[in-house]
């Protein structure tokens, strides 16, 4: 089930997840010349960069604005990169962050993993080395950008983007929120198969035991959805209940 979940996932990114015209930067660095340089060259390289040159002017922007990564200096007057990492992570904990560290020891390399950073790297350092980092993190952490925005679903089409879903032989949309679309694009990533309630349960809402769960937060989202897209919902066509506790998408 686990990988199955994961596969949705990695799915609803695609489908979802709104474009990214530049990726945004953070540089919080003391040192004037490294700031500078950071900053000009992320933005040669295609990045939306602002730069802050102390550890409470850079916590304060790293809060407030939406930025993809942060380069993060230990070495900081105010706050240090320490605290400024953990103020980060309590409030954004999947903010991407790679420390610059002139203290290249073993334990502060891993104290500063320990308060959440993504990687380190060790000053002096090559900036050629330091933009592969960043885009390496900025892949693993930040879901692709959509290959596309509709799909279709035998006679059902699918408009990701307004949360909409048409059927081919009507001329009403149905509008879904956006758990109504999670749950049809689940049960439409495994029409091949019936899919236990307690999957839903994972998979949609993230609840890590959804078989321990006395809920019936599936079956009202099930019933929801055939009301906006079964012609007959109390004789449903497409969702199926399936004998043992499951739906199939038909």
């Amino acid at each position: 089930m686990a990988q199955r979940v994961l596969m949705y996932t990695e799915t609803m990114s695609k489908l979802t997840h709104p474009e990214h015209p530049k990726p945004r930067l953070l540089v919080i660095e003391d040192e004037e010349p490294i700031r500078i340089g950071l900053t000009d060259t992320f933005v040669f390289h295609g990045f939306e960069v602002e730069s802050a040159s102390d550890g409470n002017q850079g916590l304060s922007l790293a809060l407030d604005k939406p930025f993809d990564l942060i380069l993060l200096d230990l070495m900081l007057p105010g706050k240090s990169g320490f605290e400024v990492c953990e103020a980060i992570r309590s409030c954004h904990p999947n903010r991407a962050i790679i420390m610059l560290t002139a203290m290249g020891t073993e334990r502060d390399i891993i104290e500063g993993l320990k308060l959440g950073a993504d990687d380190y790297v060790t000053k002096p350092f090559s900036v050629t080395e330091l933009v592969l980092r960043v885009k390496s993190v900025l892949r693993r952490t930040q879901p692709e950008p959509p290959k596309y925005r509709r799909f279709s679903v035998g006679c059902l089409t699918i408009d990701c983007d307004n949360l909409e879903v048409a059927r081919a032989d009507t001329a009403e949309k149905s509008q879904l929120t956006k758990r109504e679309l999670e749950t049809l694009c689940y049960l439409a990533e495994n029409r091949d198969r019936a899919v236990q309630r307690e999957e839903l349960l994972e998979a949609v809402w993230g609840y890590k035991n959804g078989g321990a769960l006395d809920t019936r937060t599936v079956d009202i989202h099930i019933a929801k959805l055939r009301r906006k897209l079964e012609v007959e919902p109390k004789n449903p066509q497409l969702i199926q209940t399936v004998r043992g506790g499951g739906y199939r998408l038909t």
